[in-house]
């Protein structure tokens, strides 16, 4: 066929469905972003961006995916051999790590089954041992997109209050923020690193970072070269505006005022419930087709199991890459594919975002569909399962 009848059913985990609501706001004229109108805006969404982040520091805003506010959390507040401990989760875990060692910084990994949650008395360990705090950043990503795990932030936080160590503390939140629950503030985190094409129902296009107090602090010391990203040339001014790195995106900011007023209005809590409905409908799922040789849940650790996106391992002999390829082609439903050392050994369901019990339906029953078509061998019963779990929660 020359074209797919029906709408794509979009179950990687970023870009996620943007809402009709976030489309509509954008369809609209362009305006001067220097005028009080757009300021507004921008107050605005720095404000509910707050909100979501759980924060009373400093919200900044750039033009740039989340990759730009990894380098926006690096280059504000480090200096040229500055030395960065990394918690390995997976993929994204050691791509911030390398795009630190490219900075000139120094990065110390500490190992991690990327099938296990990292554990927290390692960063405590490794605090305890600098007693000359070299280290001056812990980095973490809260939820690791590679691998459908979560990882415990508030633990993390906890133990570097416990040390005594100045070092920051860093946390990725792009593919957890507005899924799970995240609390800034509450947790010790400094830099807060966020994109607006996952929980937040957006674009892709705007890279954002929630900043402490102290992480301003140490910004004012740092030597790593940055102009763009610079914090201090857009954080808010004294009179309450606003100022942009460069041509303000005015659209995404539209875009974005219209996704946090409805996150706001469906109560974040209740975001956060229904993220883990359909993450654990999902999960029943997997573990139902696991009888008989067949898929598996990648994660080990129960509790650490995504609420946003669940990584699904394939049997040996079978190509994971090559089971959504067709999965893709024949039904027009788009999953996310194995990254790095799991490069076709796992896909991907991404259950975040716009998201509701039909649309992940669909996803599954389609996943168990091409399972029987493909040939692949498969415990029965896996859409029963989901339909179950759903009808009897709510």
């Amino acid at each position: 066929m020359s074209r797919q009848p029906g709408r794509q059913f979009l179950n990687i985990p970023g870009p996620t469905n943007i809402p009709d609501r976030v489309l509509q706001a954008m369809h609209r004229p362009a305006l001067d972003f220097m005028t009080p109108e757009f300021w507004e805006v921008q107050v605005e969404c720095k404000n509910n961006l707050a909100k979501v982040l759980k924060t009373e520091g400093e919200i900044m805003v750039y033009a740039s995916s989340g990759h730009g506010s990894w380098e926006a959390a690096m280059t504000n507040t480090c200096s040229p051999g500055d030395t960065i401990l990394m918690c390995e989760t997976g993929r994204f875990s050691e791509s911030w790590g390398e795009m630190a060692e490219a900075m000139g910084l120094k990065v110390v990994t500490l190992a991690n089954d990327w099938d296990r949650a990292f554990d927290p008395d390692r960063v405590a360990e490794a605090l305890a041992e600098d007693k000359g705090h070299a280290i001056k950043a812990v980095c973490v990503v809260h939820n690791e997109t590679s691998t459908g795990l979560t990882h415990d932030v508030e633990a993390i936080g906890k133990a570097i209050k416990a040390s005594g160590h100045p070092a920051l503390f860093m946390v990725d939140t792009i593919s957890s923020l507005a899924s799970m629950d995240f609390r800034m503030d509450e947790w010790g985190v400094d830099v807060a690193v966020a994109g607006s094409q996952k929980g937040l129902m957006l674009p892709v296009g705007l890279g954002i970072s929630g900043v402490s107090a102290k992480a301003m602090a140490a910004s004012a010391t740092a030597t790593l070269p940055r102009k763009y990203f610079d914090w201090d040339g857009i954080k808010a001014l004294e009179n309450g505006r606003l100022r942009f790195a460069g041509t303000a995106p005015s659209h995404l900011f539209f875009a974005m005022r219209e996704g946090l007023k409805m996150l706001l209005e469906e109560g974040l809590d209740h975001v956060f419930a229904r993220h883990a409905r359909l993450a654990e409908a999902t999960r029943r799922a997997v573990k139902a087709w696991g009888r008989g040789n067949g898929p598996t849940l990648y994660g080990r650790d129960e509790a650490a199991l995504s609420n946003s996106v669940t990584a699904v391992r394939m049997p040996d002999g079978f190509d994971a890459d090559a089971f959504r390829g067709k999965v893709l082609a024949e039904t027009n439903v788009a999953l996310g594919g194995g990254l790095s050392r799991l490069s076709g050994k796992v896909f991907r369901i991404g259950h975040l975002g716009d998201l509701n019990e039909p649309m992940i339906l669909g996803c599954l029953a389609t996943v168990e569909m091409q399972l029987k078509r493909q040939g692949i061998p498969h415990g029965e019963g896996g859409v029963d399962a989901a339909v179950k779990y759903l009808a009897e929660t709510r």
